[in-house]
């Protein structure tokens, strides 16, 4: 990880109204941030982390400009020392919350309150969220209780500890693709197991997938996770014949998804069925002022798309901020 340098002086001053807080610091929050503050927005970025699933990744190879690929957390670095560069406040927090002041909208923008996990409240004129989604689980029997003891939602993190040993990597779309040839790179035996006969996975991870030989157990679904202080075997299921076996493995790597972090947001009515924030084209949500940007609006999830999403709900906050005159109700 890199330094924080002092990018969160004064940020945490819970008597100061920002033009715009930003909840999230991955490629959506980090852009936003940028160009928020260069359209001369006083912004505040409110995250318990730095660079979301991004710097996580291990090779970035689609992200223009780096045509040799980029690792995710090196990607995130050089978006933090670009977000540096224009003393956006940094808060080290989560938030919990989002409230509405009362106003009349003629007057001018209401002011909204953010309260986080710290017992802290801090107050914008207008909020972008960029949280991102968190991995989908199995749910099944012994995830959660191995967690951290054999299961994994993030090979680049723990990859290197099962160097030599067996390995089941579940999911059938590019980051599970991804992250089992990772693996394979690195001398971990991993098999594959997809639940469905098909990937869903770019066409040319798939032929770099199967070049590598890995092997797969498809349609297939993994029932139950055992062992003793970790990981020791699966269970697994076909689901067209119904045949349930044991496979011994060390660990099990899962990337079936993402599910957006969106509870604190959901009393404002702005989620979807799925918990993903709806917007307009221009990053608006129902409620003025607050805009929303990257994998919590439910898009195809790229790094790419997230930076121009983010760069989008920065103006359109302006905007926003611009048609009342930047003008603060008390």
């Amino acid at each position: 990880m890199f330094s924080l340098g002092a990018l969160s002086k004064g940020a945490t001053d819970e008597s100061k109204v920002w033009d715009v807080i930003i909840i999230g610091a991955g490629p959506a929050g980090y852009t936003a941030a940028i160009y928020a503050a260069r359209f001369g927005l006083d912004t505040a970025i409110i995250s318990k982390d730095l660079g979301g699933n991004m710097a996580l990744t291990d090779l970035v190879e689609n992200y223009p400009g780096f045509p040799d690929g980029i690792s995710g957390a090196e990607l995130s670095k050089r978006m933090y020392e670009h977000v540096r560069k224009y003393g956006v406040g940094v808060i080290f927090d989560e938030v919990v919350r989002i409230d509405q002041t009362e106003c009349a909208y003629y007057e001018g923008p209401c002011q909204f309150i953010v309260k986080t996990k710290n017992d802290k409240s801090y107050r914008a004129k207008a909020v972008i969220i960029a949280v991102g989604a968190e991995p989908r689980k199995l749910n099944v029997p012994g995830e959660r209780e191995f967690t951290g003891r054999g299961v994994s939602y993030c090979a680049t993190c723990d990859g290197p500890l099962f160097v030599g040993k067996e390995v089941i990597v579940v999911g059938g779309g590019n980051t599970a693709l991804q992250e089992a040839l990772y693996l394979h790179s690195i001398g971990v035996k991993v098999t594959l197991v997809h639940r469905r006969e098909e990937f869903r996975a770019d066409k040319i991870l798939q032929d770099r997938f199967r070049e590598a030989k890995i092997p797969m157990i498809l349609n297939t679904v993994v029932t139950e996770i055992k062992g003793k202080d970790k990981v020791e075997a699966v269970v697994l299921k076909n689901v067209k014949t119904g045949e349930t076996f044991e496979k011994k493995v060390n660990g099990v790597f899962i990337f079936i998804g993402y599910e957006p972090k969106t509870d604190f947001v959901k009393h404002l009515g702005i989620t979807d069925e799925y918990g993903y924030i709806k917007v307009d084209m221009h990053m608006r949500t129902k409620v003025p002022g607050i805009f929303a940007a990257g994998d919590v609006t439910n898009v195809f999830k790229q790094i790419v798309v997230a930076v121009g999403q983010g760069a989008i709900a920065a103006n359109s906050a302006k905007e926003f901020l611009e048609s009342w005159g930047g003008k603060v109700i008390e």
